[in-house]
């Protein structure tokens, strides 16, 4: 999960990219970076960091041109990112291009060893986001058979020579020196992508990025998603060219956006992600009054953010008060997104604080988006009942996290999931509470869909175990977990 960002104007970009990256802000916070286009010549700053520490006013003046991309990073193998794996990439043969990603390949290790030994094409990092760059070098120098002058025609030939080569999850923001912008997202649509137009005196401007929020603050009219297998190309001119590049495309977007990794102002593939998450706490409350004492519940409280629009659902769904428990410090990372147990875990209480008030005495239901590790539902049942909670029932927006996500999310290994082979018994045990509920599958999907009916299905592998792509093996997933074990170990090494 990153946030990635592309704008084609006739004035300065640096800020209107730099604000779209602070909307982009919670799709990552490892690392920042900015390419401006002036003409042929590229301007780029990157860091580790937040995009508010990463840029300051002297970056800011030398990313000058009408054109740019951007990109927040999200370390998709649970590892500390490098200072050079900070985006976009850059490669100046046969053409200055730069790029920006957001996804993950599934085949990257495969490309690079073909891309070094067949196309003597060499990776610096351990960035898929590289290899993808390489591959559309690469399939842009084939598209334009020895010519320099590329045509919107080469470029959509090198985008389904991309499609041909790259497995995985990718929506693309790409520069091309002297010739403009291109995005493209992958044949299943498994990560979003939006485009948008605004008018200008001096003409249209063109923006894509990975949610509708960012197209709203920075003031461009919301065109349509991005399709799955698509390309655009937007030229300096202020031209845009569309075509499709994929065969047999078919929109499988990641449910997690919608049940947590989106903003809730967001709209992604015709479906309002807080709408969604209403609609999820309705199909929760259908579970909770199964229950055969679920009307001994006295209150229904959220865990910040993003529960809260289930939660409220929910509890006027069955008839109960829905009351803010906890208080949020804002200035504290998603533990979600930090790297190792011990830093998540220390982190909750310095993020969130109970209202004693709201639990002594009570039955307390309490939402939350999902349960991951159950490293953070344990300290919060935790908290709950040194408030005073009478009995701490815990329930999930969405069903048990089963199995790794290879596209883009961290969370690649059963070890690390609280519900592998543990009933909901078991689970409740573990992290504390009296009782544990799940949405169900159908009940999630359901009301994802509910938004938008021509969504005939989705990714989502980490709770049903299906990996559109239809690439994912059980070796591959064997070596995702040896891989991210050794990674965890010399983290661990280092710390210590």
């Amino acid at each position: 999960m990153c946030g990635v960002i592309g704008i084609v104007s006739h004035g300065a970009v640096n800020q209107l990219i730099y604000d779209g990256l602070m909307t982009l802000q919670h799709r990552g916070q490892d690392a920042a970076g900015i390419m401006t286009a002036d003409g042929a010549v590229f301007h780029m700053h990157k860091a580790k960091g937040m995009a508010r520490d990463v840029f300051r006013t002297r970056n800011m003046r030398d990313l000058l041109g009408s054109a740019g991309i951007g990109h927040v990073r999200y370390p998709t193998a649970g590892s500390a990112v490098s200072e050079h794996e900070a985006q976009p990439f850059y490669v100046n043969s046969p053409f200055g291009i730069t790029l920006v990603h957001n996804g993950n390949l599934t085949n990257g290790e495969e490309l690079k060893r073909e891309l070094f030994k067949i196309d003597a094409r060499h990776i610096n990092t351990n960035s898929d986001s590289e290899v993808l760059l390489n591959v559309l070098a690469l399939e842009l120098e084939r598209a334009a058979q020895g010519t320099r002058n590329l045509t919107p025609e080469m470029i959509f030939t090198a985008v389904r020579g991309v499609h041909k080569r790259c497995r995985g999850a990718y929506a693309v923001v790409a520069m091309i020196a002297g010739y403009g912008m291109l995005a493209f997202r992958d044949p299943f649509g498994i990560r979003p992508m939006v485009f948008g137009r605004n008018e200008t005196m001096a003409g249209a401007e063109y923006a894509v990025a990975s949610e509708t929020v960012a197209l709203d603050v920075l003031g461009f009219k919301f065109e349509r998603d991005v399709a799955p297998g698509e390309a655009l190309f937007i030229d300096f001119a202020g031209h845009a060219h569309a075509e499709q590049c994929a065969v047999n495309p078919k929109l499988n977007p990641c449910i997690f956006e919608y049940v947590y990794l989106a903003r809730p102002d967001s709209v992604i593939d015709g479906v309002s992600v807080y709408d969604a998450r209403v609609r999820l706490g309705a199909e929760l409350a259908n579970v909770v009054r199964a229950m055969p004492d679920w009307e001994a519940i006295d209150v229904v409280i959220p865990i910040p953010d993003s529960s809260r629009p289930s939660a409220l659902e929910l509890a006027t769904k069955i008839g109960r008060p829905y009351r803010e428990g906890f208080v949020k410090n804002r200035y504290v990372g998603r533990t979600f997104i930090m790297p190792g147990q011990a830093m998540r875990k220390k982190s909750v209480r310095q993020k969130l604080n109970p209202i004693a008030s709201e639990f002594a005495g009570k039955t307390v239901l309490l939402v939350d988006d999902s349960i991951v590790r159950g490293t953070t539902s344990r300290e919060i049942v935790m908290m709950a009942r040194e408030a005073g909670a009478k009995k701490v029932i815990f329930a999930s927006a969405a069903p048990p996290v089963m199995f790794p996500n290879v596209y883009g999310i961290d969370m690649p290994t059963p070890s690390e999931l609280i519900a592998v082979g543990k009933t909901t018994l078991q689970i409740a045990t573990e992290i504390g509470a009296d009782r544990v509920i799940y949405q169900t599958i159908e009940g999630m999907k359901r009301a994802i869909r509910g938004g938008n009916a021509a969504i005939e299905d989705f990714d989502a592998s980490c709770f049903d175990g299906c990996y559109v792509t239809g690439d994912i093996t059980p070796q591959f997933l064997h070596g995702l977990a040896e891989a991210r074990d050794a990674s965890r170990g010399e983290l661990v090494g280092a710390d210590q």
